[in-house]
């Protein structure tokens, strides 16, 4: 998969993308933006840009045959073609970006970042979330059961629950306190009112691309061509409801009520130079059944995405004090790769559609400067973070705002990133005594 729109030596004719920390012509991510209020658009970012693809096409700038493809409002029928036409697409795209001569006819469809509306790139069907970050699942499980941190089933089988695909919001929505049940430690009942304990995961998300029949699984050497691309993923979570509802069936408004995504689905075109091999298992650990076990998987299957969580308050912003760094780690901590996720989600049958969205579940590295989550880095909030201005913080307060970046970086490579996932939090509307 490694080609000409890899080429360090590229270079673009929009200024802005020499030297961009997201999106140089190396990475050529897609997106939905809106301009003005005005209809959802499939574009493509490049440097502080985006380029109007549905615009190109109706000039006759791009082949006809990716016109009912550009034309359409989200990205879920460009998505759910094979790879192939994915990968034409990003190659017309960077041969006009850096060719001078392409300059005449794609600059006037450049549209500035700053003045455009990013949407949810698809219309999500389905959303799953695993649990595939190893050390966020031990720091958990050391929480509750110091004993046996992971259930005897993890190293086994990829770990997820299906999640509420209505509340996912592009990043910069805010995301609201939710209320619900939860119960004090020695309380006799439970009562109802604004989570106390709000947390942030910080997750990558995956975009599936072309799906499969219902009842015919997806082969794991097969995964590969069955994932669109990839995003940041904020999944929400409440956890004091989630303590008191969680048993016995999992997750319910713990998790269901907000999910943040980045808005720019980063091909794996773009990844390509950064795949890695999944770190070996440690020795003693039960290697995977046959059908989660591919050796060109094992070899290519990790991501060189490095992950960052930063916070800001009401009180920073007002006193003009950068963002805090909470956490910084990398996809090279998941347990499990994508294909063994998507493989095992339809190996009872399952069909996966074009936009359906997987999440990693939250990615921690081995210490507490990479740990994914407030529940993690405050030891259940027993540890109180300080941050820069005097103010401490457990979990999240209404006005605190949580931002990821990523970036994928390799030596002899051109640095690509996701863009920023991002949301304030809002008071809670109590909608019951």
């Amino acid at each position: 998969m490694i080609d000409e729109t890899h080429d360090p030596a590229g270079q673009s004719w929009v200024e802005s993308a020499a030297g961009h920390p997201d999106f140089p012509v190396q990475n050529l991510p897609l997106g939905v933006f809106s301009v003005a209020g005005g209809p959802a658009r499939i574009g493509c970012a490049i440097g502080d840009e985006i380029l109007d693809l549905q615009g190109l096409s109706k000039a006759g700038l791009l082949p006809a045959a990716w016109r009912p493809l550009l034309q359409a409002e989200t990205l879920n029928a460009l998505i759910g073609n094979p790879a192939s036409v994915r990968r034409g697409l990003r190659r017309a795209v960077f041969a006009m970006l850096t060719n001078p001569a392409g300059e005449r006819d794609a600059a006037p469809h450049l549209r500035s970042s700053e003045r455009c509306e990013m949407h949810l790139p698809v219309q999500i069907g389905d959303y799953t979330d695993f649990y595939v970050g190893i050390h966020h699942a031990l720091n958990v499980g050391r929480l509750f059961r110091p004993d046996a941190p992971l259930l005897p089933n993890y190293k086994h089988v990829p770990i997820g629950y299906h999640g509420r695909a209505s509340t996912v919001r592009p990043s910069g929505l805010p995301v609201t306190r939710p209320d619900g049940q939860m119960k004090s430690p020695g309380a006799e009942a439970p009562e109802f009112g604004p989570c106390r304990r709000l947390d942030y995961e910080l997750e990558l998300g995956v975009w599936i691309g072309p799906g499969n029949e219902l009842g015919r699984p997806i082969p794991i050497a097969e995964a590969g061509g069955h994932i669109a691309g990839f995003c940041l993923l904020n999944d929400w979570s409440a956890r004091d409801l989630q303590t008191w509802e969680y048993q016995p069936l999992g997750p319910f408004l713990a998790k269901n009520f907000h999910s943040t995504v980045s808005p720019w689905v980063v091909t794996p075109e773009a990844l390509a130079p950064f795949r890695t091999f999944q770190p070996a298992r440690p020795e003693g650990d039960p290697r995977p059944l046959p059908y989660l076990w591919d050796d060109h998987d094992q070899a290519v299957g990790g991501l060189g995405v490095g992950l960052e969580a930063h916070l800001t308050t009401q009180a920073m912003r007002a006193a003009g004090i950068p963002p805090h760094l909470l956490s910084r780690g990398s996809a090279t901590h998941m347990f499990w790769t994508v294909a063994q996720m998507v493989t095992h989600h339809t190996s009872g049958g399952c069909n996966l559609r074009p936009g359906d969205l997987l999440g990693t579940g939250t990615i921690s590295a081995p210490d507490r400067s990479g740990f994914g989550s407030l529940l993690e880095i405050t030891n259940g909030g027993a540890d109180p973070i300080p941050l820069p201005n005097g103010e401490m913080r457990t979990f999240l307060e209404d006005g605190d705002e949580i931002v990821f970046t990523a970036r994928a970086a390799t030596p002899g490579r051109i640095t690509i990133g996701f863009g920023a996932c991002r949301a304030m939090v809002v008071p809670a509307r109590l909608v019951a005594p």
